[in-house]
């Protein structure tokens, strides 16, 4: 796959005084006050990298500069791979949304939703109706991640280590333990950030046929020329790969989480998780980016059609409501009012309510060791950044890269 053409800011109506900005405010804010080791930020506009500056550390230990192929940690923003992947599926007619769950993992067909107790004696009361598939891709299964920490379920889930920093077993394992864990509410109820889109990435192979990171691998990550996207990073680019850090709010500082040289993503992993266990580059998430933002084709490879897209970046929350009103989650990679959800994205349906600037229809995502991303497509326009921080609610960092990125455009597609 050919790299995008660089091109001058003001050549696609952006001004390279206002992206020079966006670096400026990372040193002075997060670099030199200890928050962040260092960072990456790539803007792409009208066809063109308008913008791309590493500066910092990817490895302070070892003095390891950020470098534009460094290896990150993408966690969930690994979810919109995973979410595309499944829609493949969907475009081949080989399943559908609105089929229950448990057509495709019988074990589940009997789970009820938690009315106390604790595990594993768990008082349950029957479902108001059967987990769908697209409360899979959404979010609305009723499923939960043991972060979460607000209950009983979320604690079985650590007990259980499923969907935590430490995970162990496979993602068959994973859905034979969650088959004796209640549900948090009936499917469609609420909106949770969840275990789901390991589930998807589940049903991707089963329904294919062929294990999961088999299918990522022969059907988006070689056909876009992803080469340094995978679940583990082999030994040959370890010197490419760059550190974790868990942020100290308290102090701004940050101490080293996990230590490329000894990191777990150096193997290939037991469990292959949709959600969150991909490590790429902001080159490779280019990419995949450009596919989306134009229509499902990229280099002449077509991911999916633009019609299905659409569908995917659609507000599917129940009721057509933000996630505000029907998000139980304590944590996940979207806080904003006037944001709905699709089907693998959070999506921006109203940017008056969010108090930032943007555009309807805009879609995005993040990890948890604060990368991001987001595609608008009525100002062609994607931005990406990446760093290794956990958690990602440590910083408003993103509310404020959106501030500068579209501070920087001078000629509005609107």
């Amino acid at each position: 796959m050919l790299a995008p053409t660089p091109a001058s800011p003001e050549s696609v109506g952006m001004s390279k005084a206002g992206l020079d900005r966006i670096e400026a405010h990372l040193k002075r804010r997060y670099i030199d006050q200890g928050r962040f080791p260092g960072t990456q930020t790539l803007v792409y506009r009208r066809g063109k990298v308008v913008h791309q500056a590493v500066q910092g550390f990817a490895d302070v230990e070892r003095k390891a500069p950020v470098k534009d192929d460094t290896i990150f940690r993408i966690y969930s923003m690994t979810k919109p791979i995973t979410s595309v992947a499944f829609m493949m599926l969907f475009e081949e007619g080989r399943v559908a949304l609105d089929e229950p769950v448990a057509k495709y993992i019988p074990q589940w067909k009997d789970l009820g939703v938690f009315a106390g107790g604790t595990a594993p004696n768990f008082l349950t009361r029957p479902v108001s109706r059967p987990m769908l598939i697209v409360d899979l891709l959404r979010h609305t299964s009723g499923l939960t991640y043991g972060i979460q920490q607000r209950s009983n379920v979320d604690a079985a889930y650590r007990e259980k280590k499923i969907g935590g920093v430490e995970i162990v077993g496979s993602l068959d394992t994973m859905i034979e333990e969650l088959a004796s864990i209640p549900l948090e509410f009936s499917p469609g109820e609420a909106w949770n950030y969840s275990v789901s889109t390991d589930v998807v990435g589940y049903l991707v192979g089963r329904i294919s046929g062929q294990p999961f990171e088999q299918f990522l691998q022969e059907r988006i990550f070689n056909p876009l020329g992803m080469k340094d996207t995978a679940f583990h990073v082999p030994k040959e680019k370890a010197h490419r790969f760059a550190a974790c850090y868990s942020a100290d709010v308290k102090t701004s500082s940050f101490k080293l989480q996990d230590d490329p040289a000894t990191s777990p993503f150096l193997a290939p992993p037991t469990f292959v998780s949709g959600g969150g266990g991909l490590c790429s580059t902001a080159a490779d998430y280019l990419t995949f980016c450009r596919a989306l933002i134009n229509g499902g084709e990229v280099g002449g490879v077509r991911l999916l059609g633009p019609k299905t897209l659409r569908l995917m970046t659609s507000n599917h929350l129940p009721g057509g409501l933000y996630l505000p009103a029907l998000s139980r989650s304590m944590f996940s990679e979207s806080t904003y009012d006037g944001i709905g959800f699709g089907l693998g994205f959070g999506v921006n349906m109203d940017p008056a309510r969010t108090l930032l600037p943007g555009s309807a229809g805009e879609y995005y995502w993040g990890g948890a060791a604060s990368t991001a991303f987001w595609i608008d497509p009525a100002e062609e326009l994607i931005a990406i950044f990446m760093t290794q921080v956990l958690p990602s609610s440590a910083y408003p960092v993103r509310r404020e890269l959106r501030t500068l990125v579209y501070s920087a455009i001078t000629d509005s597609n609107l």
